[in-house]
């Protein structure tokens, strides 16, 4: 190990401080001193659609298909996610749900492939001149090789140099402080391959037009320093040598150590004109600009007492764990814990046959004594020790009383989402509290809480929007009726003009008055007809709602029985569908009572009215057989109609009996009418023969 004196002239900034930190033990020799291996070909591959941050790729191949290295596989789907490539040639054998290396140990879906043993590459497309490529090429073949940060999270690194994130960007910096125990696998990579590196921070510094670029490490490792120190000779890159500290490696903490600036809570490094990136992603987007390469394997460390061959091998995405334990010796103890990451910042497995994915740094098997279980957990005893050890300045003791009592606001409040997960706090308490569990808990909680609220307001749009669309369409209706209606009633006018005019005696002997009477009645009779609210849709969107109550009902009572966290939430909703179910029968049943009152009225005076205007000032005869006619057929309607109610379905009763009403008003109608004008017609008889007596 390098001297501090030796190191610190490597370094040509001042170096600062963060909050709090810890330094647990390293056991980084465990694993540093041997080169990094190949471990060849396994006989199946295992390779999940989705392997960093954003949405799952779009599937490329189906299954049967034969596939060469570095083949796609799969498309990225939107800005947020990554293309995926196929590690060498063989046969896509199966397109399924599989286990994934998850702490829930979920399932997602994977493509199986089984290798040929050719190893056969694709056609690829290197570029030897490519310091000449202009930014937006640099970012497509970027993007083209599925490269993801490799280094945390899995951050699709093209979103990095897309052009429209590249304003106000003045510093780059490489981070390869690798603070975490037992990992060393950036390590290994500068000291064997500290030119590759070198070489994509210069096609970073290109892309991103940076004005200084820092490479910040750690001083407890001292060949990688060496390396890089040979191979920055000539450039304009300062290497930032750190004392050892965890989480020195984290993003933000890595920027206040080298810069001395924040980022804001909420914000991200580009905002305040920084970008940062993992030596392991920087040496994937050297190999992709130059050779064409996609990413299709990674440096892991393979470390803890219960492997026997401890070191650093680079292995084929999809590779199934268990069988790189096998290929490392790996001792299987009586209580066998897996964790993938390291011990501060990783989880444990909870199956073996989980693939190798682009985050993998790190498979960690320890034994029983080397990373002893946690004891239980004891009561809080408000010691203060989780605050003076969090990195990023937050009060971990009030989170956890937060989200233990489910107080999500709350936590949210205090800036939960600025945590880390460095698990610098779970590691200095002493009554044993898992900290950063409870903190993991909550953020997945406030997640779902958004994703709900998310799907509820856009459904409450979707169902604004479509009450909109049915009152503009209603509108529309009403306005041709109304059309019609006015045009009906003006050829009706016309017709009464005209017959006004013909040498009729009969007709002409019919006052104005009478006339402007009929004329006005029938104009009423449209207008009504126009303003008529359309039942069928009130009742449609009535039973649509009642529908949709029950089915939330139904909902409610699941709730109780299995999701009782969700019972609140769910009588909320079935709060608010009563209400815009009891609005909706009540529309319904308004309009329907006023179209009943308008047309009962009409129909008693229409038939009157027709017939006192006929035989206005007896200077007109009743047509009785016309009369008799039309009681004729009213009579007949109803008959049918009553027939058809007689055998109608229940759902049809109420419809069918408002009809038959309706009916029964028109009949008497018409009978008063006919008995008016046979009335009518027995005094005009008796006045005729009295005039001709005189």
């Amino acid at each position: 190990r390098m001297t501090m004196q030796e190191i610190i002239p490597t370094c040509s900034v001042d170096i600062f401080d963060f909050h709090g930190g810890i330094h647990p033990e390293e056991h980084k020799t465990d694993s540093n001193q041997q080169p990094i291996r190949l471990l060849g070909l396994p006989p199946k591959l295992i390779l999940p659609l989705k392997q960093h941050i954003g949405a799952a790729s779009k599937l490329h191949v189906e299954v049967g298909q034969k596939v060469l290295k570095g083949q796609k596989l799969a498309d990225a789907d939107g800005p947020f996610s990554v293309a995926l490539h196929a590690p060498t040639s063989g046969s896509v054998v199966a397109i399924d749900d599989q286990l994934i290396a998850h702490p829930s140990g979920q399932t997602d879906c994977c493509i199986s492939l089984i290798p040929d043993g050719e190893d056969k590459w694709c056609e690829l497309h290197p570029c030897e001149d490519y310091q000449q490529l202009s930014a937006s090429e640099i970012q497509t073949k970027v993007s083209e090789a599925g490269i993801a940060g490799m280094g945390g999270a899995g951050f699709p690194t093209a979103i990095k140099l897309a052009p429209s994130n590249l304003t106000n960007i003045d510093t780059l910096i490489l981070n390869a402080a690798e603070c975490e125990p037992y990992i060393t696998a950036d390590d290994r990579l500068l000291q064997e391959r500290a030119g590759d590196v070198v070489a994509g921070l210069d096609i970073l510094i290109q892309v991103l037009g940076v004005h200084q670029c820092l490479i910040g490490i750690e001083d407890n490792k001292p060949e990688a320093i060496q390396a890089l120190r040979k191979a920055l000779a000539g450039k304009n890159i300062r290497l930032c040598v750190m004392p050892t500290k965890y989480p020195s490696g984290g993003e933000k903490q890595l920027i206040k150590l080298l810069t001395n600036k924040e980022v804001p809570s909420g914000r991200i490094p580009a905002d305040i004109g920084i970008v940062c990136q993992n030596v392991a992603t920087v040496a994937a987007i050297y190999r992709a600009v130059r050779f064409g390469e996609p990413l299709i394997s990674r440096v892991t460390t393979l470390t803890g007492e219960q492997i026997a061959e401890r070191g650093n091998v680079e292995v084929l995405l999809g590779t199934p764990i268990d069988w790189m334990l096998k290929q490392v010796n790996y001792q299987s103890a009586k209580v066998e814990r897996l964790i993938m990451g390291g011990p501060m910042m990783g989880f444990t497995l909870l199956h073996s046959d989980v693939p190798v994915v682009k985050t993998t740094n790190c498979i960690l098997a320890p034994g029983p004594k080397e990373l002893p279980l946690a004891p239980p957990a004891q009561a809080c005893i408000r010691c203060g020790l989780c605050a003076d050890a969090c990195p990023a300045e937050l009060l971990p003791q009030q989170l956890y009383w937060f989200s233990r009592a489910e107080e999500y606001e709350k936590a949210e409040h205090h800036n939960l989402f600025d945590c880390i997960e460095c698990g610098a706090c779970s590691y200095v308490c002493p009554s044993a509290i898992p900290l950063v569990q409870y903190y993991r808990h909550s953020k997945g909680m406030i997640k779902q809480q958004r994703e709900n609220q998310l799907k509820s307001d856009q459904a409450r749009e979707r169902f604004e929007a479509r009450q909109q669309r049915l009152e503009r369409e209603l509108a529309e209706k009403a306005a041709k009726r109304k059309q019609r209606a006015e045009a009906a009633a003006k050829a009706q006018a016309a017709k009464l003009a005209e017959a006004e005019k013909e040498p009729n005696p009969a007709v002409n002997s019919v006052p104005k008055a009478v006339i402007q009477e009929a004329i006005d009645r029938v104009s009423a009779k449209q207008t009504l007809a126009a303003e008529k609210v359309d039942l069928a849709e009130l009742k449609l969107a009535w039973d649509k709602a009642q529908a949709k109550l029950d089915k939330m009902f139904d909902a409610l009572d699941d709730a109780k029985a299995n999701n009782p966290e969700q019972v609140d939430k769910l009588k909320r909703a079935v709060e608010k569908n009563q209400m815009r179910v009891n609005q909706a029968k009540t529309a319904w049943q308004k309009a329907e009572k006023e179209q009943l009152s308008q047309e009962s009225a009409l129909s008693q005076t229409n038939s009157a009215e027709i017939a006192q205007a006929s035989v206005a000032k007896g200077k007109e005869k009743p047509d009785l057989a016309a009369l008799a006619l039309a009681l004729e057929k009213a009579q007949s309607k109803l008959v049918k109609m009553e027939d058809a109610l007689a055998q109608a379905a229940d759902d049809q009763k109420e419809k069918l009996t408002r009809a038959v009403d309706k009916n029964k008003v028109r009949v008497e109608a018409a009978k008063e009418t006919l008995e008016e004008a046979k009335q009518q017609a027995n005094i005009d008889s008796r006045d005729q023969a009295d005039g001709g007596k005189s």
